[in-house]
Formats: structure tokens, C-alpha cells, sequence
């Protein structure tokens, strides 16, 4: 089977979709941006076109055992997969302690580390068996980063193998793994975990028909905020202004704004109805307003990216904030708690600012037109869609507001489009111009 990938190279993440030869999305994966800028591509790429697989077997099975057994095989790879890099982790750790342990401190530290990785593995064990897990982050650092240094806590000896220690190990040995590429593990993963599932014999002829089917990369494009870095030469590089318009523009054809706040810069861009840009504006080089910032207040206030929005939304009134230069930020956090304000009303405030400022590049850049569509990992922030939606209602009056659950995706899809018109020859004329 033939396909095309494209991938938004961004500061905080990097995405990769893979599209089939109708321009039908295949596979998505994501994944932290990395001072290796081809490393990140090349994982996210890999988590593409494990997913790109996933979807082949739900068209392979649904109709035939249901999207139950689909999610439990899921489930089922997904321990398998987190199984096989927690014993990768495992002998990073150990090979660390054999290395650079101090001599006196060896035994003691590599069988609290055995401790810590058995009881990992029992959880995971668990996890599957829990008919309703808990939700966590889809990153491998993320998903087992609490639950070692909450065994680390518990086992740590604060004169002997400390919780310091064993947290240092952590740090050194973590990115080595999650920078492999695990597209490779596939097959061996997923035929573990049909026998965790049970061995129903279409299941099985399913995914062993996915695992022998071949995916062809005919062409890749890349665009993004680190784009310059990607390993792609110059024709298969598209501005992420025309990107992130172009893919805004196939998730939802009434589009004719976009606004994109990502981790470094926001994006207001006015588009045709082909999906062609008319007009843009981007903030300078400053994060202010970004996911970066966001990811500065969550810091200093001590909790999670993630909590910001649903604290906010619990405001009663918003704080009125003078800045959201990042540097002074924290600053003026501490201030306005000191003064008793409240945590969510501040918050409130502070996301009302973020979009106030972007409202400001929306209006340089044309205004907002129906249908507006609002993506970037800030688009799942609920407070954020709450003020936007506020603030286009009160400037611009009733405008269709578009949010794609794979909002954080569009860049990376706007890619593959163009991947996929390079591939057939097709590269519109006008989008050709305004990329070079």
C-alpha cells in the first residue's frame, strides 16, 4: 500500500500523519521535540505508522468481532509495548550502576532498582486487567516517570540507596529510551497481545494479514517550527503558515480562519475555500501566549499542564492581568496570590490574556470570518476555548467555531497533504508559490 507522511517539526512536540493514496488519514503519532530534531521526527514517525497499522486491523476485524476486541488488542500492545521498554530502561539503569555506581553503593542500588522495575511491571500487569483504567499521558516518560519515583519514595533509604539517588538514575537512562523508534517491535507486540486477548482464529489471520501488509513511502513533507532541521530536501519543506491552513481547511471545508497557538507562536491565517492561505499573522520571536507560557505558569503555581484549564474554569471572575511577557509572569503570579486573589480567578485572567493577544493578530491579520477553527495543543485547553469563543462572540457576533479533537495534528496533516499532491503531481500552483 502506498502512502505519504507529513510532519510539524514544533518546539514543545513533533507530529507525523500518514495518508493513503485517497488522502484517508492512516496513522498520527506525536511526540516530544528533542534537541535532536531527526531523532524527534523519526519517533514520531515510527508512532505513525504503528497507529496507521492499528487502523488497518480495525477495518481488518471491527465488522467482524466488534470495537471491543479491537480496544482490548489495543490495550493488550499497549502493555506489551511498555513492557519491552521497561526492561529496556531496566538494563540502561543497571548498566549505569555497573559503570558510574560508587563502588560501596552498587549491590545496594541495583537491587533497589530490580525492586522498583518488578513492582512497574506488576502494575502494568494490572493495568490490563482493570476493565477501566486510569487515564494517563500517551508519552513513555510521562506514563512511568510517577510511578518510579513514587516506588523510588517509598523504598529510598536516606543513608544508604536515597531517593535521589535512584531518581538521578532515572534521569540519566529515561530519554535513551524513549528516543527508540519502536515501529520495529510491532508484529512481535501485537501477536503478544492476541494471546493476551485470546486466540480467536479471525483475530489472529487479521493481524497476521496488517502485519505482512506493506507501507509504501512514496513521499514526505515536513513543516513546523524546527523545519529548517528536518532531514528533507528543500522541495519536501512547506511553511507551517500554509501548513496548518491547508489542514485546517480539510478537517473542516467551511473554514476561512485559523488561529493556532502552539508552544512557541501563534498563528492567525485566512484561507480560501480551497484552503489556500490570503493572509497571515504571526506574534515575533517572544513565546508570550504560547504553550510555553502556559507550561511557565503550571511551574510556578506547582501542578500539572493539564489542571490549568479545569482550575480556571472554576473562576467566579477573572483577575485583569497586565502582562503575559513569560519573564515577568511569575513574578506577577506571586504578587497577585500574595495580594489573596484567587488561584482560579488569576488563572482565569491569565488565559482571557492569552487570547486577547491572539484576538490582536486575528484582527491584523483580516478579522475572523465563518468558519472559524482554532487549533494547536492550546485548543484542548478548556478555559482558553472558553475565552475565545467569548471574546469572537463579543467582536464578531455568531461565528461556527471549529475544534478537531486532533486539533494538535493539523500542521502535520496540512504536510501530508502536500505530500500527497507532490506524489500525483498535483501541487497547487499559488500554495507552490507562496512556500518558496
Amino acid at each position: 500500500m502506498k502512502c505519504v507522511v507529513g510532519i510539524d517539526l514544533g518546539s514543545t512536540t513533533t507530529k507525523a500523519v500518514i495518508l493513503d493514496e485517497n488522502r484517508e488519514v492512516l496513522g498520527r503519532g506525536i511526540t516530544n521535540s528533542r534537541s535532536n530534531y531527526d531523532l524527534a521526527a523519526a519517533v514520531a514517525r515510527s508512532e505513525a505508522f504503528i497507529t496507521a497499522r492499528f487502523f488497518l486491523l480495525r477495518r481488518a476485524i471491527e465488522r467482524d468481532t466488534g470495537s471491543a476486541v479491537l480496544e482490548r488488542l489495543r490495550c493488550g500492545f499497549k502493555v506489551e509495548q511498555t513492557l519491552h521498554q521497561l526492561e529496556r530502561f531496566r538494563v540502561l539503569v543497571l548498566e549505569e550502576i555497573e559503570a558510574h555506581g560508587a563502588a560501596g553503593l552498587k549491590s545496594g542500588l541495583a537491587a533497589a532498582v530490580e525492586e522498583i522495575f518488578r513492582r512497574m511491571v506488576v502494575e502494568e500487569e494490572q493495568r490490563f486487567e482493570d476493565p477501566d483504567p486510569p487515564a494517563r499521558s500517551d508519552f513513555f516518560r510521562d506514563a512511568v516517570g510517577s510511578a518510579y519515583t513514587r516506588i523510588a519514595e517509598e523504598i529510598g533509604d536516606p543513608a544508604a540507596v536515597s531517593f535521589d539517588l535512584l531518581v538521578g538514575l532515572y534521569d540519566k537512562c529515561i530519554i535513551r529510551v524513549e528516543n527508540e523508534p519502536l515501529e520495529l517491535g510491532f508484529a512481535e507486540h501485537i501477536r503478544a497481545a492476541v494471546e493476551r486477548v485470546g486466540h480467536l482464529p479471525e483475530l489472529r489471520s487479521a493481524v497476521d494479514g496488517v502485519v505482512e501488509t506493506s507501507l509504501d513511502e512514496t513521499t514526505t513533507v515536513g513543516t513546523g517550527y524546527g523545519r529548517a532541521r528536518l532531514p528533507f530536501a528543500k522541495e519536501q519543506i512547506r511553511s507551517e503558515i500554509l501548513c496548518h491552513g491547508l489542514g485546517g481547511h480539510a478537517m473542516f471545508p467551511g473554514t476561512r480562519t485559523v488561529l493556532d497557538i502552539g508552544g512557541q507562536d501563534t498563528k492567525a491565517i485566512q484561507v480560501d475555500e480551497r484552503g489556500i492561505v490570503t493572509s497571515f499573522q504571526m506574534n515575533d520571536r517572544c513565546a508570550a501566549g504560547c504553550g510555553r507560557y502556559l507550561g511557565y505558569i503550571a511551574d510556578e503555581m506547582n501542578i500539572g499542564l493539564h489542571e490549568l484549564g479545569p482550575l480556571a474554569e472554576k473562576s467566579r471572575q477573572f483577575v485583569k492581568i497586565n502582562s503575559t511577557c513569560t519573564v515577568f509572569a511569575g513574578a506577577e503570579l506571586r504578587e497577585r496570590l500574595s495580594l489573596g486573589e484567587r488561584r482560579e480567578d488569576i488563572l482565569a485572567g491569565l488565559h482571557r490574556a492569552i487570547i486577547l493577544r491572539a484576538m490582536s493578530l486575528l484582527a491584523r491579520s483580516g478579522g475572523v470570518f465563518n468558519e472559524f477553527t482554532f487549533t494547536g495543543g492550546v485548543a484542548k485547553n478548556e478555559a482558553a476555548v472558553r475565552a475565545l469563543e467569548n471574546l469572537v462572540h463579543e467582536n464578531y457576533g455568531d461565528v461556527a467555531i471549529n475544534i478537531s479533537p486532533e486539533s494538535i495534528y493539523t500542521g502535520a496533516l496540512g504536510a501530508a497533504l502536500f505530500a500527497h499532491s507532490v506524489a500525483n503531481g498535483a501541487v497547487s500552483k499559488a500554495a507552490d508559490e507562496v512556500a518558496s
